[in-house]
């Protein structure tokens, strides 16, 4: 799977949990001490952010880190 297929995919997945909880880009970034345009692209899938921000985007979430990966599929 490529890397922009996985962005687009962690990106969702952050975006769904984020909406479930009712919260705000804004809201989220300030918790985990981001830029809000630098967060908004994270959920668009437009970069791919560290694994320390990634783990502290989870954890505002309440997101299990096993499922901000896509499944592996066979070629």
């Amino acid at each position: 799977m490529s890397i922009k297929k996985v962005t687009k995919y962690v990106g969702s997945e952050l975006k769904e949990a984020r909406l479930a909880m009712r919260m705000t880009q804004a809201e989220v970034a300030d918790k985990v001490d981001a830029d809000t345009n630098y967060y908004a692209k994270i959920e668009r899938g437009e970069v791919v952010p560290s694994l320390t921000l990634l783990i502290a985007v989870a954890d505002v979430l309440n997101i299990d880190y096993p499922t901000l990966l896509p499944k592996r599929t066979k070629k």
